[in-house]
Order: C-alpha cells, then sequence, then structure tokens
C-alpha cells in the first residue's frame, strides 16, 4: 500500500565524480591527505539551525570532494548541539562512506559546568571525547585536537592522555590548536616519544591576521606538521559584504561574536584595495582570500563555514584560480605586512 508523503525526500547517494575536482595536500609528513577546503561546522549546525540546511551543505560539501568535516565539543549553540546534529546526520547520510571520512573534534574550552569541565586535564579531556562519540555516532574520530594549551595543567599530563586516548582507538591522529611556538615545541617532543601520531595544527590565518608566519609556520614546517586554516575570512571582513560600509543586520553592527565594527571600520581601506586586486584576477574577494592561504608554504587545508549549499560551491570555486603572479603577491603582502 502507498503512503502519501509528499515531503520529496531522497535517500542520499554520493556523487560517483566527487573526487574530480578536489585538490588533496599531504599533511605534514603524515600518510594523511586533506582536501584543499575542509568544512568547519562551528556555526550553522546548532540546535536552533535548520536541519534541512545543514545536511544540504554536508551533501554538498561531499559530493564535492570534501571529506574533513571538523567540530568541536562545545559548538552550537548549545554546546554540543553542532555534534548531534552532525550524529544525526551522518546516521541517515554517510554512515556507508564512514571510511571515506575524515571526521574531527575536540576538547579544551568550557564544556561544561564545574572543575573537570575544560582545560586540558586527563580527566577533561577523556571524559569529553567520551561524550563527543556519543553525540556524533561514532566509534572513533580521525583526528582529536587539544583545543587550546593549558598553563595550569603539566603538558606531560596532556600528552599521555593524548596518547591513551589513539592507544584506545577512539582517535587515529591528534592535533593540537591556539598552542603558542615554544609550546608547540614543547608538545611535539613529547608526543614522539610517544610515539603518537600528531599530525596537525589548527591556526587562525588569514590575510588580515598573519601573525602565525613569525614563528608557528616555520616550526610547523620544521617539525613536518600540517596547518589547517581557521577563519580564513577573518569573520567576514574579507568577503564584499563590508566593501560599502557595515550594513545594519551584519554581524559587526550588532556585536555578535569576535567582529567589532570599530575594527572593521580601521581595515576597510585595505580590504577595498584587496577588493580590487581580486576583481582583476576574476574572483571575488573571499575567493581570493581562500586561494592565498593555500599558496602558503604550509598550509595544508583551509576550513571554511557556510549557511547555504550555493555559499560552500562559491567559496570552492576558488580552487579554480591558485596561480598568483608576483606582482599580485607583492601587492598583496604590501597591503597586509602589517598585519603579519
Amino acid at each position: 500500500m502507498k503512503i502519501n508523503d509528499k515531503s520529496q525526500y531522497k535517500t542520499y547517494l554520493a556523487q560517483e565524480n566527487r573526487y574530480t575536482n578536489m585538490q588533496y595536500n599531504r599533511c605534514g609528513n603524515s600518510g594523511v591527505l586533506l582536501p584543499s577546503i575542509s568544512l568547519g561546522l562551528w556555526h550553522n549546525f546548532g540546535k536552533y539551525d535548520l536541519q534541512a540546511n545543514s545536511e544540504e551543505i554536508l551533501r554538498t560539501a561531499f559530493d564535492n570532494g570534501i571529506t574533513h568535516f571538523d567540530l568541536a565539543n562545545n559548538y552550537g549553540p548549545p554546546y554540543g548541539s553542532a555534534e548531534v546534529n552532525f550524529g544525526l546526520l551522518y546516521k541517515q547520510n554517510f554512515k556507508s562512506y564512514r571510511d571515506e571520512l575524515f571526521i574531527s573534534t575536540k576538547a579544551g574550552y568550557d564544556m561544561w559546568e564545574g572543575p573537570y569541565g575544560n582545560y586540558g586535564s586527563r580527566k577533561h579531556l577523556i571524559s569529553s571525547l567520551d561524550q563527543s562519540l556519543k553525540r556524533l555516532s561514532l566509534e572513533y574520530v580521525d583526528v582529536f585536537y587539544h583545543h587550546r594549551p593549558d598553563l595550569n595543567t603539566p603538558l606531560e599530563e596532556t600528552a599521555i592522555a593524548l596518547s591513551d586516548i589513539v592507544r584506545q582507538g577512539k582517535a587515529l591522529y591528534i592535533g593540537i590548536s591556539n598552542y603558542g611556538a615554544e609550546q608547540i615545541t614543547e608538545i611535539t617532543k613529547l608526543l614522539k616519544e610517544l610515539k603518537v601520531p600528531f599530525i596537525i595544527d589548527q591556526a587562525r590565518y588569514s590575510m588580515l591576521d598573519r601573525k602565525i608566519e613569525k614563528e608557528i609556520l616555520p616550526n610547523l614546517l620544521e617539525n613536518k606538521l600540517g596547518c589547517i586554516a581557521f577563519s580564513p575570512l577573518a569573520q567576514g571582513m574579507l568577503t564584499d559584504k563590508y566593501i560599502d560600509g557595515i550594513p545594519e543586520n551584519s554581524r559587526a553592527a550588532k556585536s555578535k561574536t569576535y567582529l567589532e565594527s570599530n575594527t572593521v571600520e580601521e581595515k576597510l581601506p585595505v580590504i577595498r584595495k584587496l577588493n580590487e586586486i581580486a576583481k582583476a584576477r576574476g574572483q571575488k574577494l573571499h575567493q581570493m582570500a581562500i586561494s592565498w592561504l593555500l599558496c602558503q608554504k604550509g598550509v595544508t587545508s583551509v576550513l571554511v563555514g557556510a549557511s547555504s549549499s550555493n555559499q560552500l560551491i562559491d567559496n570552492l570555486k576558488a580552487l579554480e584560480n591558485n596561480h598568483f603572479s608576483e606582482t599580485e603577491l607583492n601587492q598583496i603582502n604590501n597591503l597586509t605586512k602589517q598585519f603579519v
């Protein structure tokens, strides 16, 4: 007997040509290849976001060769809800493709009440990952990040916990985020002694924030570690959103998250000049911003967010023009070297 389901919902079947156009880069000296563009689930996958839209974004990503989905324990809002929603969508869409996916989560920022809800203790890291795996409906993650250094916990304790997480089969690889250069050197030494597959650092990097070029990128190259760049569009400043000023309904106008209106205003002259370079290249500003990052030595992948599948496809067009002339590179450097 037929049912009267008019939703037109279709069971997901990945595109056969999904690997045709994506470029993959080796992560440090590991055996892992990451897509040039990876998908971050910091925004648009929380409890208050439309699940159908989140599903379409994930499907579009995988259909276009994005194999790496990046989460954290406290992504939402509320905390944990991005993992819950991803877990539901994973079971409905991607379970049969698990071995084609590279899924990450993190722990280290505040997640639950009390003395064990954040930072880098063994108690926090192992408990947090156990919680994440349940929310994600996974037996393991491909990479588990310590999300920030903990100055009050011995780094040896953090390193041993990360080692045990791998030994227990809860993560295949280990990564870090928001570590300074000296901390990277120290954790690298400890994890190497423990024979832990430590492969990647997730670092804030964009044309408007080049601070990692001083010490962190050279450190990662020296230690043969990969780098995945987050906030590549500088909270939306490297888009056409602010070219003509700050829109009333924008993130900066409402002082949401970490973007303040005065920050945008200070950088607008540079943003407008960068936009002219992008136009001359036949790109949008955000596409050039992604392309430029992928040309930087040591960058393995660029982590983008997306509020729609169309926005994600627009970001993927950055891969169509990753070549920069020496003149273009010099122009961009002259405009942005103040942010190193």
